[in-house]
């Protein structure tokens, strides 16, 4: 295939994925006349629901992996979750399948000993210590040389799963157990690293391009809890400097991962003395969660860079609308449907959205919606998104 702009439309998409990042992807594929297939482990998935067409199969299988590409035959390979049998992107790659941005990437950032060794040992770019152990006791071992409190993680795992902070040696059998409980895959390995007290989260929306030079987003600030995002604005403030020195961490990174898309770099800013450093934490070849904000904060949200990005298609430029900002809304108690109160009231404010997602389950603290603002500044926009967020209720049924 040749990838550039002359090739026509309409094109054939398969999402690997459809939860409600994805759902924003086919959107944006359909606005430019592309056809999508969605594929997912449970029908009804977000994207599923704007789709042309869906397929349910068991993503963490490869050959039903294969399966359904080889049946389809898209044009692109479009991983949305990391939850799948990446092994498989890589013999359907050979193939001559094009997988989004390459079967190498996804099968890297899918891993946080991959990623981070790719970061810190090959690229040399600052990240906070750390080592790896498998087992309780060799968790202990590596932990105590990184200084109290540590952060255990899964090497595989996604959301925050499995994830937790340790303040002693004493906590560290808890710590394990939590990793195994919430990791992806069968292998019994977790990373442990230092804890890095900043003063900012950011998420740097990165775009690869097959011809043209990589872009970036402005800045998004987020927090988190457990692991997952709660909230995020954009931009977030940062200096010229510091915001160089990521730039060129997630363009190092980016450039050695390969193929072409969206990537959410992310990074911490840590107070040193008089001066903040730039640490490199994660990446994922994909739209980011925090991300949902570019939809009211961007002339083209993150979804509609990666689409142009991917097809080959100009981007003249990446400009901001002024300050924007996301609050989640999650559930709070499991139920097998749901539905939902105070959409109204959300969006009584002017410059408010709601995406609901259409998930039709709950659990505790799943992500079952995301309110939008814009403002005049930081705090008013976050105040709005907070306020719209706070007044929809997700009401178990049945």
């Amino acid at each position: 295939m040749t990838k550039s702009a002359a090739q026509a439309f309409p094109r054939t998409l398969m999402l690997l994925g459809s939860g409600e990042l994805g759902k924003e992807v086919a959107i944006a594929a359909q606005r430019l006349g592309c056809r999508v297939i969605a594929v997912d482990r449970y029908p009804g998935a977000p994207a599923m629901q704007v789709a042309d067409q869906a397929e349910v199969v068991a993503m963490a299988d490869p050959e039903a992996l294969k399966a359904v590409v080889r049946r389809h035959r898209p044009d692109l390979v479009i991983p949305e979750i990391e939850a799948l049998a990446v092994d498989a992107l890589a013999e359907l790659e050979a193939e001559g399948i094009t997988v989004i941005p390459t079967a190498r990437a996804t099968a890297v950032t899918m891993n946080r000993d991959r990623i981070r060794d790719l970061a810190a040992r090959e690229l040399g770019l600052r990240t906070a210590r750390f080592a790896y152990a498998e087992s309780a006791t060799e968790l202990a071992a590596r932990a105590e040389p990184l200084g109290w409190p540590v952060v255990v993680k899964p090497v595989m795992s996604s959301s925050g799963k499995g994830q937790s902070v340790v303040k002693g040696p004493e906590e560290i059998p808890a710590a394990w157990e939590a990793a195994m409980a919430g990791a992806r895959g069968q292998g019994a390995r977790v990373i442990v690293e230092e804890f890095l007290d900043f003063e900012l989260e950011i998420t740097l929306l990165t775009v690869k391009q097959w011809h043209g030079p990589t872009l970036f987003c402005p800045p998004i600030g987020h927090i988190q809890e457990r692991g997952d995002y709660q909230c995020s604005w954009q931009p977030a403030a940062m200096g010229s400097n510091e915001l160089a020195e990521a730039q060129a961490m997630a363009r190092a990174v980016t450039d050695n991962l390969g193929g072409a898309g969206l990537f959410g770099v992310e990074f911490f800013l840590c107070r040193r003395s008089e001066k903040l450093e730039v640490v490199f934490s994660e990446l994922s070849p994909r739209p980011h969660d925090t991300g949902l904000v570019t939809l009211m904060g961007q002339n083209l949200s993150e979804f509609e860079l990666h689409l142009r990005a991917i097809l080959g298609l100009p981007i003249p430029e990446i400009t901001s609308l002024g300050p924007a900002a996301s609050r989640v809304v999650l559930a709070t108690e499991s139920s097998a449907a749901v539905c939902f109160e105070g959409v109204a009231e959300a969006l009584a404010e002017a410059d408010t959205e709601l995406l609901l997602f259409g998930k039709a389950d709950a659990r505790p603290q799943r992500r079952m919606g995301v309110a939008l603002a814009r403002g005049v500044n930081e705090v008013e926009a976050r105040r709005k998104a907070d306020t719209a967020a706070a007044q929809v209720r997700v009401i178990p049924m049945g």
